[in-house]
């Protein structure tokens, strides 16, 4: 028998109710997944209203859903993504010499049905979560790096910035923002190190791909990393609970408990340290059949 992929329930919701929101989810008959786009820092150079993490994130989302088919290559996808991205972002800037931290860069975790079975594939830190029919759970990303890295940078950036401004944010601090800085123009560069969909081709070469072999029917979550804070940051469930609550009570559900966390239980980032109040926060519940 065939799989088949149904969409049980979605969100996607920005950091702040009158900021722009960065990430995009999207979903065709055989595959979903969810885009993270990196916040700028620097000058944009797409023209607005867009910032360039959400011209990018749009860009994603309109090339997967079109071209995320289960007879394509995923490393030839997002190749293509990636040079049809450059051309445009390159002649947005209009010959202008750019920094490469001003390069956008966007996370991305996707699930789609092939011939060859269940496949999922990613770049940097968006997440997929799935149950299979065995109850057992399955977690998979586009990066092996931990997350305590970057909730200790995001420790010495409140230090040193003596918390969030009013804005929400901690990173703008300037020893903070030269830091950000000097890793965002490594990405996509070393080979064995970060890569991301962006304006850089190679990037199809370095997706983090696998085939699952699971008993169907599983249901799962892809999430981008705002959301799936819940789990790695706030501790509020497991990942094999954040599935479950989300079947019974909605993805709307977890994300009002997400924004509580940040805005009521922790508004300073003390508890859990981070580089912002808020993150925007998406997330597709799945299930494959």
């Amino acid at each position: 028998m065939t799989a088949r992929l149904e969409i049980l329930d979605q969100v996607s919701d920005p950091a702040k109710p009158e900021a722009e929101n960065d990430d995009r989810i999207g979903w065709n008959a055989g595959a979903a997944f969810v885009i993270d786009g990196a916040t700028g820092l620097g000058d944009p150079v797409v023209a607005p209203p867009a910032s360039d993490a959400a011209w990018l994130a749009e860009h994603a989302r309109r090339f997967l859903e079109a071209n995320l088919t289960p007879e394509r290559d995923i490393g030839d996808v997002v190749r293509e993504l990636c040079a049809t991205a450059a051309e445009a972002f390159f002649r947005a800037a209009g010959g202008a010499a750019l920094e490469r931290y001003r390069y956008p860069n966007a996370a991305f975790q996707a699930l789609r049905l092939t011939a060859r079975g269940i496949e999922t594939a990613g770049l940097a830190d968006c997440t997929l979560i799935l149950r299979d029919a065995d109850g057992r759970l399955h977690r998979h990303r586009g990066t092996s790096a931990k997350r305590g890295n970057e909730q200790d940078s995001a420790r010495r950036a409140i230090a040193q910035s003596g918390g969030f401004n009013a804005a929400g944010e901690s990173f703008r601090e300037t020893r903070t923002l030269d830091e950000l800085r000097r890793k965002r123009a490594r990405l996509n560069s070393d080979p064995d190190g970060m890569w991301t969909l962006g304006v850089v081709p190679a990037a199809g070469a370095h997706v983090r791909t696998e085939t699952l072999a699971i008993r169907l029917p599983a249901v799962g979550m892809l999430g981008t990393d705002g959301f799936a804070d819940l789990v790695d940051s706030y501790r509020a469930c497991t990942a094999e609970g954040l599935i479950a609550r989300a079947e019974t009570d909605g993805l709307r559900a977890l994300l009002e408990e997400l924004r509580h966390i940040e805005r009521v239980v922790d508004p300073d980032g003390v508890r859990f340290p981070r580089y912002k109040r808020s993150d925007d926060a998406s997330a597709v519940l799945l299930r494959v059949v």
